[in-house]
């Protein structure tokens, strides 16, 4: 059985927390759910470990070049869906439930409103992760990230991380 250890993280806004390098260091992958702030974050990102990012608003031309707006991918046997701006369950945008209905994601990750969430979609039958926001930017009290494993077609050991106050 192979396992695979995700860090996942959104808003960074610019600003990294070297806590965030602890926390993932057990991680096989980094996935940031939008909002870099520049360029250079994601690359420090990318050079501690596989990154996979999408842009988000933002977010300017540098990063946007490098990181797409949505990332459709497969990670042991779990189909994401991952964007910035998604909404959350009973909330979503119409255009993100269009594209939620046709590609039927297992997890759909999205940022933006700096607020955690981890919620099953009972309507739609998916996961939906919101890691909250890691930087200083917005009015967060809380920084938070999320690390899980991804296993067995299943997301497990699920954990939200507070890294301290804004």
């Amino acid at each position: 059985m192979i396992v695979k250890r995700i860090g996942l993280i959104s808003d960074t806004h610019g600003y990294l927390d070297d806590a965030v390098f602890r926390y993932f260091e057990a991680c096989d992958e980094i996935w940031h759910a939008g909002d870099f702030g520049t360029l250079e974050l994601a690359d420090q990102l990318a050079a501690f470990k596989p990154l996979r990012g999408v842009y988000g608003n933002i977010d300017g031309q540098d990063v946007r070049i490098v990181h797409p707006e949505h990332q459709f991918f497969t990670c042991e046997e779990v189909k994401i869906w991952m964007t910035h701006i998604g909404g959350y369950p009973g909330k979503y945008p119409a255009k993100v439930k269009e594209t939620l209905l046709n590609y039927q994601p297992d997890l759909f990750i999205c940022g933006h409103s700096h607020i955690l969430k981890v919620i099953y979609d009972k309507n739609l039958h998916f996961l939906h992760l919101n890691p909250g926001a890691a930087g200083k930017q917005g009015w967060h009290k809380v920084r938070t990230l999320l690390r899980f494993d991804i296993f067995d077609k299943k997301i497990h050991n699920l954990e939200a991380i507070e890294l301290g106050s804004r």
